[in-house]
């Protein structure tokens, strides 16, 4: 039902829709996306009207031939009469985009709305200006999102691999930023239903740099073969052109590579590539190869090529040869900095941009959360300021790589401050990084303490741990427990003081206790610096709403929980380290007791962000695996009580707690049940800490 009045109407009540457009899966299913919107704010679900003599308040359609935006993925808002409202698209996806646009402009209904748990208010009429609309063109041609290491995705529903429960969530979010390209998740099962459902939504689909073409895994299909394209050029093109057939009547974005299987260099398995010339031959071969098969097979194909890790290092070096009208794509160090990524102790960082001479079109594959076993961050927010992602993307687009972005966009939840901010950038190529700031608070808060909501987002950088000598070196959830877990392992297997190699990266290799120190040098730094951020988050915290205190509970507190405890955790198992280095067991004990108290807190505080339609969401921390950890620090606690305390497990309460009185007259057979690990570490601390021994 519409009102009108001059300059606005008012809808309220059954609004009457008509769909004019082919009734294609993604209109079906943006449809649906909308209605479900107003049936949300204004509590009645909307009428579909089909007769042509029936009255629409809001009609959906395509643009005419004499009528703007005719170019890709536009729409407009039209009026038509004074009680009458159109959305024009000028081709699916603008539809798609027009109808998601109206729900966040006229009932408020934001890009991360279920994944910030936005609270949406109830109203009796939505009003509307009579003006009309024309989408302006995207920045970027090819924008979207990576699904990787998307673990909590997959183990917090039961279903596996994930359903349409998962996966339609994912894609709307990425439909209301305006993407339109998807890597529907990371060597998940082919029966799945992620790169249906994603092409039943409107997106282009695209591959992972280890699976050209979206190719099955060599190994997976001829299990004891050679992976070899020299020896076996047949079985790899066979299943490139299986896959071509598959796909060739979708919208894809097609991914031309060679790498090893399990994501690594292919010489890593066919060592007789030893020469840069020999390997960069063998990727342009294959490239071209994979080139010419879809253009047999498909009209006008999209082609990209992922310039990551080596192959960026031979194509700079002029050892790789390109079609020259494919994407390609440069890749940032998975710490948002535009140059070559870390390998192990490797870290060239070599720039990953084009430079004036290279001709073509160029994109870039960009990570607001990776995961490297050493210092990244999974399960927080990035840790470097959103100034940073501003900095790198607009220098990126300045250098000619703004045909395509792909981000790897984790597990969407935890990261939906960083994807915002991206979102802006691939729309309108610059963003005011205060502003975006100040517009997103309050898109997902109330007014009251926006301010300090902000601040707190805007401050949350300021706290993370400097961990190397680069500007970007920011240290994320996994710096506490990866590099932690190592320690652990190098001490218990009784390697000395010898250093360990694979923390050379961080900490040097003069010798392992000086690697231990320089951890706890830098997590002494951290605990002071994330309890101050901790304790302003809290006292914001203290003055919000229900509402608003659970949705920052879960999108600050929760961050700012894991690298506390987390930078805690590793302090005291440095700590542990270092008395036992000097033989002072029970206190070494102790510490390895406050260790793991700290990481369980870690855990504690991923539970508590399992609320509501979130339970089980972090099930499956199999990465950061802060479990792992937990079960790491207790092994290395018994290990340590039996230094001393074995076999009976009472020597240490007999020496610093039994009473004087009655340690030399107690009859055994009254002293049999040993103290738990808990209580004994709790029972020596307080000894320690009031004898000043600890």
């Amino acid at each position: 039902m519409l009102y009108t009045e001059k300059g606005v109407f008012r809808l309220a009540g059954a609004i009457r829709i008509r769909l004019e457009a082919r009734s294609t899966a993604p209109v079906q299913h943006a449809l649906r996306m909308l209605t479900r919107d107003i049936e949300t704010v204004l509590g009645t679900k909307p009428q579909l009207v089909k007769g042509a003599d029936e009255h629409a308040d809001l009609t959906i359609r395509y643009v005419g031939k004499d009528e703007s935006p005719l170019r890709f993925e536009a729409f407009g808002f039209r009026f038509p009469s004074a009680d009458a409202m159109v959305i024009a698209g000028s081709d699916d996806l603008g539809l798609v985009y027009g109808m998601l646009e109206f729900s966040k402009r006229f009932l408020g209904i934001q890009p991360f709305w279920y994944w910030m748990d936005q609270t949406i208010a109830r109203v009796d009429q939505i009003v509307i200006p009579r003006t009309p609309y024309d989408s302006p063109a995207r920045k970027v041609r090819y924008r979207g999102w990576f699904v990787n290491d998307e673990v909590c995705l997959i183990g917090w529903k039961k279903p596996y691999p994930p359903s349409r429960e998962v996966w339609e969530p994912v894609f709307e979010a990425l439909l209301r930023c305006g993407g339109n390209m998807v890597i529907p998740g990371t060597d998940l099962p082919r029966d799945g239903v992620h790169y249906e459902v994603a092409a039943e939504m409107g997106l282009w689909v695209t591959h992972h740099h280890a699976e050209p073409l979206g190719a099955e895994m060599f190994l997976r299909a001829y299990p004891g073969k050679h992976a070899s394209y020299q020896l076996h050029p047949e079985l790899f093109e066979a299943l490139w052109d299986e896959a071509i057939q598959e796909q060739k009547d979708k919208k894809v974005v097609w991914v031309l590579s060679f790498r090893g299987q399990g994501d690594q260099p292919f010489w890593e398995q066919d060592p007789a590539f030893d020469t840069p010339e020999k390997r960069g031959a063998m990727i342009g071969r294959v490239v071209r190869k994979q080139y010419d098969m879809i253009r047999n097979a498909v009209s006008e194909p999209v082609c990209s090529v992922a310039l990551y890790g080596e192959i960026a290092e031979l194509y700079k070096g002029g050892y790789i040869d390109l079609p020259a009208d494919i994407i390609k794509v440069w890749a940032d160090n998975g710490y948002g900095k535009m140059v070559s990524r870390r390998h192990g102790n490797l870290n060239h960082r070599v720039p990953s941009l084009p430079s004036a001479e290279d001709g073509g079109k160029h994109g870039v594959y960009y990570h607001v959360m990776f995961h490297d076993l050493q210092a990244s961050n999974h399960l927080t927010l990035f840790p470097g300021p959103a100034s940073f992602l501003k900095e790198e993307l607009e220098g990126a687009f300045e250098a000619g790589a703004d045909e395509y972005l792909l981000v790897n966009c984790g597990n969407i939840r935890p990261h939906a401050y960083a994807l915002d901010v991206v979102r802006e950038l691939w729309s309108e190529e610059h963003t005011d990084i205060d502003a975006h700031l100040k517009a997103f608070v309050q898109n997902y808060f109330s007014e009251s303490h926006a301010p300090e909501l902000a601040a707190l987002y805007r401050s949350y950088a300021d706290a993370a741990i400097p961990y190397g000598p680069n500007p970007d070196d920011w240290a994320g959830d996994e710096y506490y427990h990866h590099p932690a877990r190592k320690i652990i392992g190098h001490w218990l297997s009784g390697r000395g003081e010898q250093a360990d190699p694979r923390l050379k990266w961080a900490a040097g290799e003069e010798s392992f206790p000086d690697q231990v120190r320089l951890f706890r040098e830098r997590l002494e730094v951290g605990m002071t610096k994330w309890a101050d951020w901790l304790a302003q988050c809290e006292a914001v915290i203290a003055k919000l709403g229900a509402d608003d205190a659970r949705r920052a509970s879960d999108h600050l507190r929760f961050h700012g929980v894991l690298h506390l405890t987390g930078c805690e955790g590793f302090y005291w198992l440095c700590r542990s380290y270092e008395a036992y280095r000097e033989g002072r067991f029970p206190q070494a004990f102790v510490h390895a007791s406050q260790s793991l108290w700290k990481y369980s807190e870690s855990l504690d505080v991923l539970r508590q962000a399992e609320h509501g339609k979130w339970e089980s969401f972090y099930r499956a921390d199999w990465l950061t695996n802060i479990e792992c950890t937990v079960n790491n620090v207790d092994t290395l606690r018994r290990f340590i009580r039996m230094h001393g305390d074995s076999p009976d497990f009472f020597l240490w309460y007999k020496e610093f707690l039994m009473p004087e009185t009655e340690k030399y007259i107690y009859l055994e057979n009254t002293h049999r049940n040993p103290l738990s690990d808990d209580k004994l570490a709790g029972l020596l601390k307080a000894h320690f800490e009031r004898t000043k021994t600890l």
